[in-house]
């Protein structure tokens, strides 16, 4: 910063003719402005001005200089001036990476009206289950479920993840679910996770523990949300799956709730940040628009669509 301010100070001399000139310029005192200059003469083991009681005169030395410093103080200060404004308005490059369920049926969607409305802003979108270091990654927003454990980063949570054991009608018309009792008599189709081929964990309400009978039941395993999605609905057995999972399907009527939600503790979705003491303006939007729309959905931070719909059993 006083480099940074003795090439001000350098500038404004030569453009004023003088120290005091200079001084009132910027509101110092002529000292001041000679001793910076001085610093950097010594610094560059050149004279930069030829100093008399009437007026400066630059150096070969110093014109050579001028050049340079005028030329790098103008390009700073376009470049500040951008990035005030890219604050002030959203704009540029929005990096978003997306899990592959949850960013297909609730921010896919979102995405041509957020362009509409802000159409400075350029997207690049990746879909991945995968952990990835957002930061390494140059990203700007994440969505992922669980808890955030890196300092660096901001998780806003968007809404909590409640599990649901859904069916078709098809299904259950041919096959009636008549309790919670009954359930490992069913077929289940089940999800896989690629990073480590374990089956999801089964989830029951409180005061029931799923018995090994039941944790057994794979009958038709994928580790695809959308797979585990068609199979479901093509009536090839039950389902447990986050939410999210099955949204416009279960409003649709072609899957049936079967129990009330489980929610899966210490579990939640939530927009995942770099932590900036200066948020960019193209990210504050992203999550003020993303946060607006769930809520039109009646999803919030502490509530989900799936606690409104009434099951067929209770627990």
């Amino acid at each position: 910063m006083d480099k940074f301010n003795s090439l001000k100070m350098f500038l404004a001399a030569y453009d004023h003719g003088s120290f005091g000139a200079a001084a009132n310029a910027l509101g110092t005192d002529p000292s001041t402005i000679s001793k910076a200059i001085s610093r950097l003469e010594e610094n560059l083991e050149y004279q930069l001005f030829y100093r008399s009681t009437r007026k400066l005169q630059i150096t070969e030395a110093g014109s050579h200089y001028l050049d340079t410093v005028r030329r790098l103080l103008a390009e700073l200060d376009d470049c500040e001036q951008q990035l005030l404004s890219d604050n002030e308005n959203p704009t540029g490059t929005l990096r978003l990476n997306l899990p592959v369920s949850y960013g297909r049926s609730y921010i896919l969607p979102l995405l041509p009206a957020f362009c509409r409305r802000y159409p400075d802003i350029r997207l690049n979108v990746t879909f991945s289950d995968e952990y990835v270091d957002i930061i390494e990654q140059g990203i700007d927003i994440s969505v992922r479920s669980g808890t955030v454990a890196d300092s660096r980063l901001v998780m806003k949570t968007l809404s909590p993840m409640d599990f649901m054991v859904v069916a078709s009608p098809e299904y259950l018309e041919a096959h009636p679910v008549s309790g919670v009792g009954q359930l490992a008599e069913h077929r289940w189709i089940r999800f896989k996770f690629k990073q480590t081929g374990k089956l999801m964990p089964m989830l029951l309400g409180a005061g029931h523990r799923v018995s090994s009978a039941l944790e057994a039941c794979s009958d038709y395993v994928v580790d695809d949300g959308k797979a585990l999605l068609d199979l479901c609905t093509a009536g090839l057995g039950l389902m447990q799956a986050p939410h999210f999972v099955f949204r416009e399907e279960v409003q649709r009527g072609e899957l049936v709730s079967l129990f009330p939600v489980t929610q899966a503790e210490g579990f939640s979705v939530g927009l995942l940040y770099p932590k900036r003491r200066f948020q960019p303006a193209k990210v504050a939007v992203f999550i003020a628009f993303v946060c607006q729309a769930l809520a039109d959905m009646n999803e919030t931070s502490g509530h989900t669509w799936a606690r409104d719909i009434k099951p067929l059993h209770q627990w």
